[in-house]
């Protein structure tokens, strides 16, 4: 992979925190910051990069960092185990599929002034993450009626100034349900960006040990994107022959392919 692949697909920081959440969460323990300087070097991010993400992550209350002699080493806070912990389940348990659809629709009803646009993002990238949609300004659809516990927390924890209403239906008799799903979800772009991860991971082919970390390390780098792009539509909703299906089969094989000799990697990189 060329340098503008490897660093270019995410910052130093966003970078550090899949090596924490693939390397560093299954230890349980503290790390050598030289560790994960030399880690984010094998992807050409300079010591200086990589220490000021170091930084900031711990400034944002995911890592606490403990002086030993002159050297540093760092420990994932509760809140930072926490945060790795549930990506990581979302991340490795993504794409294995769910029980069959009913038919039925959750719908939320959110309306929050043009003026509060902080306010509206917050909301907007909470809602996309749990996998909700919105065909049309202030309202919002899931396939998983369940979901309302989890959007119960969302709204609750932002706080909005306005009423909220939920709904939970079956599609009507006017309009289609293809043209709803597809102005709430980019499906063709989602397609795209599979197309893109199976290009890149099924032809490569890792030979030497700094080789298979990075191809680990990237092939969990790009996919912890997908749980955030994809909704994880009922087969019904989506294209026959759904690209995301090849694409989580091609992530386990390689996942599990790779996993030993990137876990080997770390530790002679001293994690």
């Amino acid at each position: 992979m060329s340098r503008r692949r490897e660093v270019g697909g995410g910052s130093a920081r966003s970078l550090l925190m899949t090596v924490l959440g693939e390397f560093v969460l299954p230890m349980d323990g503290p790390v050598w910051t030289a560790a994960l300087v030399d880690a984010l070097g094998l992807f050409g991010v300079e010591e200086k990069s990589a220490r000021q993400a170091l930084a900031r992550i711990g400034a944002e209350g995911w890592l606490e960092s403990e002086r030993v002699g002159r050297r540093v080493r760092w420990r994932l806070t509760k809140p930072g185990r926490r945060l790795l912990a549930e990506g990581a389940e979302r991340i490795y348990g993504f794409g294995s599929g769910g029980p069959s659809w009913d038919g039925r629709w959750l719908v939320l009803l959110v309306s929050i002034p043009e003026s509060m646009r902080e306010l509206r993002h917050r909301l907007r990238t909470r809602l996309a993450w749990a996998g909700f949609g919105s065909p049309t300004p202030g309202v919002w659809i899931t396939p998983r009626p369940e979901a309302e516990a989890e959007a119960k927390l969302i709204l609750a924890e932002l706080a909005l100034p306005g009423p909220v209403m939920s709904f939970v239906a079956g599609f009507g008799g006017l309009g289609r349900e293809p043209e709803m799903v597809a102005a709430a979800w980019d499906i063709e772009e989602l397609a795209r960006r599979y197309a893109e991860f199976i290009a890149e991971f099924s032809r490569l082919s890792p030979r030497s040990a700094d080789d298979v970390f990075r191809a680990q390390t990237r092939l969990v780098h790009e996919w912890r994107r997908f749980p955030f792009l994809d909704p994880q539509l009922p087969a019904e909703l989506l294209p026959a022959r759904w690209i995301g299906a090849r694409a989580t089969k091609l992530f386990n094989d390689r996942h599990a392919r790779w996993r030993d000799g990137a876990q080997r990697r770390w530790a002679e990189l001293g994690g």
